[in-house]
């Protein structure tokens, strides 16, 4: 009997604990001055392309800080001179998409099919790339430091390396590792 004596004065301070919280009124968040949790949403501002199909569409300089399109079909899109600097791209499939002198820095790649695709002269500074096919693609002048890339496609991207990145003056084959 002894024991029980615990449990029960724990059960009655957690349902006395409970009972407070029911009596607190409930507030609302105030975003009237502009300070909220909507300002701090990563994705504010940019529009979700998450499991979409966006073949053939024209991406091409556009502001796309940020934007999702995590499992996006985009074979053909042309995203040349674009800004997808955090943006995600995970188990998407952009086979013979132009991202040609784009900003890929910082972009979640992981599993995503970059086959045929062309990365002339763009910035993949810290890309994660774990698990993504780069087969047959365009690398002339791209810049992959600090990127996350497994062994093979790394070696594969060595192979046909060239060039130097107009915007970070990174050699190709250095910023791979070759």
């Amino acid at each position: 009997m002894a024991s029980s004596s615990p449990i029960r004065w724990l059960t009655s301070l957690l349902a006395s604990l409970w009972l407070l919280l029911l009596a607190l009124p409930a507030q609302a968040l105030d975003t009237s001055t502009g300070i909220g949790l909507q300002d701090r949403a990563l994705f504010q501002d940019t529009v979700d392309y998450t499991l979409t199909n966006q073949s053939g569409k024209d991406f091409s300089g556009q502001q796309l800080v940020n934007t999702s399109f995590a499992g996006a079909v985009g074979k053909g899109a042309n995203f040349s001179g674009a800004n997808l600097h955090g943006a995600i791209l995970t188990q998407g499939a952009f086979p013979e998409a132009d991202f040609s002198g784009a900003d890929l820095s910082d972009v979640l790649l992981d599993r995503t099919d970059m086959s045929h695709t062309n990365l002339s002269n763009a910035v993949l500074i810290g890309v994660i790339a774990a698990g993504a096919s780069f087969s047959g693609a365009e690398i002339t002048g791209a810049d992959f430091s600090d990127a996350l890339i497994d062994r093979i496609d790394q070696r594969q991207l060595c192979s046909r390396a060239s060039g130097t990145n107009p915007s970070t003056g990174a050699d190709t084959r250095t910023s791979l590792g070759c």
